[in-house]
């Protein structure tokens, strides 16, 4: 089950739900895919929808290796993505706003 209080996201893929999750490895390893820019950068682009492909694709990456997927890039270029590129993208703009979002409050 996907916890958003933990920042996690699903996302399925090639049929099978996958988690996804900002984990501090999984963030580093998108800053180095990204190349150019901050988080922040990568933050404002999905706020004002200037967003690219290629920032769906380093943060789907990104997420899914945080909830434990061992593939890679290339791996996604075949894989189906359930709901397509407009899922994708809300799963990644998702996965921002969860791995960001402050903790629970305390009861």
């Amino acid at each position: 089950m996907v916890n958003p209080w933990r920042g996690e996201v699903k996302l399925v893929l090639d049929g099978r739900p996958q988690i996804m999750k900002l984990t501090l490895g999984a963030l580093a390893e998108l800053e180095t895919t990204l190349q150019s820019g901050s988080l922040v950068d990568l933050v404002k682009r999905f706020e004002t929808g200037d967003f690219t492909g290629r920032d769906v694709l380093a943060l789907t990456v990104a997420g899914l290796r945080g909830g434990g997927w061992t593939g890679q890039g290339e791996n996604l270029l075949t894989s189906e993505i359930e709901g397509g590129l407009i899922a994708a993208s809300q799963a990644a703009a998702q996965l921002l706003v969860v791995a960001f979002a402050p903790a629970e409050p305390a009861s």
